[in-house]
């Protein structure tokens, strides 16, 4: 189960963290990430981190968003941590793993979103 925190209302060029909490998840293989879904568009990857801790972005968050992951106990917690906000950042954010970068469609688990939205 994967269950994300800290969307809201921010102004543009604020900050945001979002947080995920992925119990009972191992990241063993492939990716997990962060993607995002605006009204009337299609979700798109954000942000992810493989399992020897490399990252990717998307063209369009590079250098402002941060992904990062950590272990606790049998529990698999991501972050993106996101500056420099933008009106075009706002959306549903999902984290997401078992997954190839590339490939949205190929991520086998999804959380149910967190709303940012920047205005």
């Amino acid at each position: 189960q994967l269950v994300e925190s800290g969307g809201g209302l921010v102004q543009p060029g604020g900050s945001l963290r979002l947080s995920c909490a992925a119990s009972g998840y191992t990241h063993s293989r492939y990716w997990v990430g962060w993607f995002r879904q605006a009204p009337g568009k299609e979700r798109e990857g954000v942000a992810a981190i493989d399992t020897d801790g490399a990252t990717s972005y998307a063209d369009s968050v590079k250098g402002r968003f941060s992904i990062a992951q950590d272990n606790a106990g049998n529990t698999l917690y991501l972050y993106l941590d996101m500056n420099n906000l933008k009106p075009e950042d706002s959306g549903m954010y999902y984290c997401a793993a078992d997954g190839i970068w590339s490939r949205v469609a190929t991520f086998g688990y999804w959380g149910q979103g967190t709303q940012v939205t920047v205005s």
